[in-house]
């Protein structure tokens, strides 16, 4: 069987293949010039666009501004108000007891730090809560989904008051101890940890100058009790020790007129806030008793009153010929010839001398030898 091919030339093959290596200059895509025509038609679109939205612009641009300008309104007339407030606290003295007492008691450099710390604190917790409500709201106003946001903002609160626990306590027992007017500036405390003279009291840490001029800085919360020294009054307790033969009458009269005279000399007069007064014996023993005197002062003076008050009575006593016992006392010396130091020894014995008649009776008798025995 015979096969015939046809025959196919060359020229007619390459334009069946469909394509060219290279493509022709004149076949190049020509750029795009944006004529004056499109820049028309977009500035219109853009226009349209601008007039279709320019209400809900102005809308959320004057909501967002009427919610600021009520929040500063708002947070200036609370702060205002606040300021009022403490400054009436300021002025106003409170007396003790119903007594006159009460302006003296109050310190007004304590009055004015404990007015600026509740002041400070009222204030910053009113702007808190004001500028941040206000800052949610115009968050809503831009239609922002807070929930994430608060559920972040509440994690993030646990994590903080787990890690920071002491600080937020310490903080809280500030706030506490200030709003209480459990101590201020000036006042002598016992707080436990430390004790001495409150020079600075913050939210979080209390000064205190100790006796020896040391600064003790103490935590607010590590503060379980206190003991303040220097409100309402305080007591000066001397205890006068004498011989327990000694006449009562003559003690007591002594005393009586010491109280008396001290009681009307300058300052004591003014630290004095009651008589000084003999409340009696406090233990008898055998060879002394103990009589207590008591009165009355100035919260922080009750050191310097006792003093006063020992000095006092241990003139008026040597001047009255009273003894005041107590404590190791000295021997009386005794007139007469010096004693013999060897009195008290034992005469030296007899046995002692071996050569003495008594050592050699006393001598055990030798053994005898053998031939002597026969």
């Amino acid at each position: 069987m015979h096969l015939e091919v046809p025959a196919v030339s060359l020229p007619a093959v390459l334009p069946a293949a469909g394509s060219s290596p290279s493509p022709s200059p004149s076949e190049t895509p020509a750029l795009t010039v944006p004529t004056l025509q499109d820049a028309h038609e977009s500035a219109t679109n853009a226009a349209s666009w601008v007039e279709e939205n320019w209400s809900t612009w102005l809308a959320i641009g004057l909501r967002v501004l009427l919610i600021l300008v009520i929040a500063a309104v708002l947070r200036t007339v609370v702060r205002r108000a606040i300021t009022k407030l403490i400054g009436r606290m300021n002025r106003t003295v409170r007396a003790v007891d119903g007594t006159a007492l009460g302006g003296l008691l109050v310190n007004a450099e304590r009055r004015r730090q404990r007015s600026q710390a509740i002041g400070s604190v009222l204030r910053s917790v009113a702007s808190f809560l004001i500028m941040g409500t206000a800052a949610l709201m115009v968050l809503a106003t831009f239609e922002i989904n807070l929930a994430p946001l608060l559920a972040s903002a509440g994690v993030a609160g646990v994590a903080i008051g787990f890690g920071a626990r002491n600080l937020v306590t310490d903080f809280l027992s500030g706030v506490f101890m200030i709003l209480e007017d459990q101590y201020g500036v000036g006042d002598t405390i016992d707080a436990g940890v430390a004790s001495g003279e409150v020079i600075e009291v913050g939210l979080r840490v209390t000064k205190l100058r100790g006796a020896n001029g040391e600064i003790w800085y103490v935590r607010n919360g590590e503060v379980k009790r206190i003991g303040n020294l220097s409100q309402g009054w305080a007591t000066a307790g001397v205890d006068v020790t004498v011989r327990a033969d000694e006449d009562l009458d003559k003690v007591k009269a002594v005393l009586d007129e010491v109280a008396e005279k001290m009681g009307k000399e300058e300052p004591w007069n003014e630290v004095l806030w009651g008589p000084i007064e003999v409340l009696g014996l406090d233990s008898v023993l055998l060879d002394s008793m103990v009589v207590h005197v008591s009165a009355k002062t100035m919260p922080g003076k009750s050191v310097a009153v006792e003093r006063e008050l020992r000095w006092r009575i241990k003139r008026a006593f040597d001047a009255a010929d009273i003894p005041i016992v107590g404590g190791a006392s000295a021997p009386a010396e005794e007139e007469g010839p010096a004693p013999d130091p060897t009195a008290g020894m034992a005469p030296p014995s007899a046995y002692a001398n071996p050569t003495s008649p008594q050592s050699l009776a006393a001598s055990p008798i030798p053994p005898q030898s053998p031939s002597m025995t026969k």
